[in-house]
């Protein structure tokens, strides 16, 4: 589901199954990039981290480089992707 947090969308995958991602993820970074947006948020949350790793995966294949939020404490939140699209 996409949510508007701060000035960049937000995809959160809580809960979503490996097999649905890439699609999830693609079609989220098309409509950002029809909007004109250059940077989104993909939630993946911590878990187990299979999450994670297949968005981040799917990321750098598609070249779109990433970094972890920081939160207000400039501690790293490792559950949320900033993307530059």
């Amino acid at each position: 589901m996409a949510k508007k947090n701060n000035s960049s969308p937000v995809l959160d995958l809580h809960g979503d199954r490996l097999l649905d991602l890439e699609d999830k993820v693609d079609r989220f970074i098309m409509q950002s990039k029809n909007k004109g947006l250059s940077e989104i948020r993909i939630m993946t949350g911590k878990g187990t981290g299979k999450v994670l790793a297949a968005v981040q995966k799917y990321l750098k294949l598609g070249g779109y480089p990433f970094h972890f939020e920081k939160k207000s404490n400039n501690q790293i939140n490792e559950g949320v992707l900033i993307v530059h699209i």
